[in-house]
């Protein structure tokens, strides 16, 4: 008698979909006896579920499967691509709208990279798409300390070892050279540990600024800082395509959580009040790459100067109590209203003349007058003029 094959997935599969963990994280928590099936606690990820059994995870019940959602996220400098940093620093989980279904990135960018990071709710679909075997091309845009040829970032065509690790072929092209520093656009495959940061040092570069633009099809365009975008459902299933859906088992027509779908209790942290997001010029984007990127120095402080008595002397005028700003409104030269503060001018006093040498008020007159006449010399050029 033939056996029926199994019907149902794996755990960590199960675990994945609902948007807990990625496939990999589920199995340590699975390792951890942290999953139960059932009310039975298990240890070990080599087992199928089905719809039919009861699976939890530190005593919560695992949250009903949802559509298969992607957001495009402009990460910034400074934050952590994980949910929980032992060391405490910021994470963009905790800066990200708190009506969003707990979500999963699809690889990883360092603390200081920024730019495109792709988020989905679907575990087992962020693993399918960070695999080397996807084939998708990341493309980055670079800033570097240091000096390149293009002959030399060509030779990364053929790909290169480092350190007894090998990193697959790159495209790179040289940008700009700007000083002691150089712009670079490069696009890569696997998607290596700073494989970026890594292969360009191999040249002697140290990267000062790293930006991803793209990853595959999606890319960054005008996306503001810190701001997040759902791609549509029909748009993710047209790229994505038929191979890639049929690999991930994405869920189309499962509706969507009203709600946010709640982390296990060891993995949540209070997030931050959420900021609205808005579209804007993107300092990532190639059209203004060059402005924006070449100069990362805070804009300079601007105060209040007036010449004071004398004119060699220049004083931080400081308001008086009653002296209050008055707002209002003014167009740009491209028609936009800006919202504006005028303070009152402040009251200058006349200057007056400063006589060195003459200490009498009698010759302080004379020579008064004398300048008025045009007749203010010094004793030597009075002389010389009478000879």
């Amino acid at each position: 008698m033939n056996e029926q094959p199994k019907s149902g997935e794996r755990i960590a599969k199960a675990i994945a979909r609902a948007g807990l963990a990625s496939r990999r994280e589920a199995e340590d928590w699975i390792v951890a006896g942290r999953v139960a099936v059932n009310g039975r606690v298990i240890h070990s990820p080599a087992l199928d579920v089905t719809v039919a059994d009861r699976i939890t995870v530190d005593g919560e019940p695992l949250p009903a499967r949802e559509r298969t959602r992607l957001f495009l996220y402009h990460k910034p400098r400074g934050l952590m691509t994980t949910h929980a940093d032992p060391q405490g620093r910021p994470t963009i989980f905790a800066k990200l709208p708190r009506d969003l279904p707990r979500l999963i990135s699809v690889g990883r960018l360092d603390f200081n990279t920024e730019g495109l990071l792709l988020l989905t709710n679907d575990g087992t679909l962020a693993r399918l798409l960070e695999l080397p075997s996807t084939g998708w091309l990341r493309r980055y845009r670079v800033r570097a300390h240091g000096a390149i040829t293009q002959d030399e970032l060509d030779s990364l065509r053929h790909g290169m070892t480092i350190e007894g690790i090998h990193y697959g072929p790159i495209e790179a092209a040289l940008d700009r050279v700007q000083g002691s520093n150089v712009w670079l656009t490069l696009g890569i495959r696997e998607g290596k540990n700073r494989e970026v940061r890594n292969v360009l040092g191999h040249f002697g570069l140290t990267v000062t600024r790293l930006i991803r633009l793209s990853f595959g099809p999606f890319q960054l365009r005008e996306l503001a800082e810190g701001a997040i975008e759902e791609v549509p459902t029909r748009v993710l299933r047209d790229q994505l395509g038929e191979k890639l859906v049929r690999l991930s088992g994405a869920d189309f027509s499962a509706p969507r959580a009203s709600g946010h779908a709640k982390p296990p209790p060891s993995e949540r942290e209070p997030r931050a009040p959420h900021e609205p997001n808005k579209r804007g010029k993107n300092p990532a984007s190639p059209d203004h790459a060059w402005r924006a990127h070449e100069d990362d120095r805070p804009a300079k402080k601007l105060r209040r100067r007036f010449h004071g008595v004398h004119g060699d002397e220049i004083k931080t005028r400081r308001l008086r109590p009653q002296e209050s700003p008055r707002a209002e409104v003014l167009t740009d030269r491209k028609g936009r209203q800006v919202a504006v503060e005028r303070y009152p001018a402040a009251p200058r006093e006349e200057a007056k003349p400063v006589h060195h040498g003459l200490r009498s008020k009698g010759d302080r007159r004379k020579a008064d007058r004398s300048k008025a006449l045009g007749r203010h010399r010094r004793p030597e050029q009075r002389r010389r003029g009478r000879n």
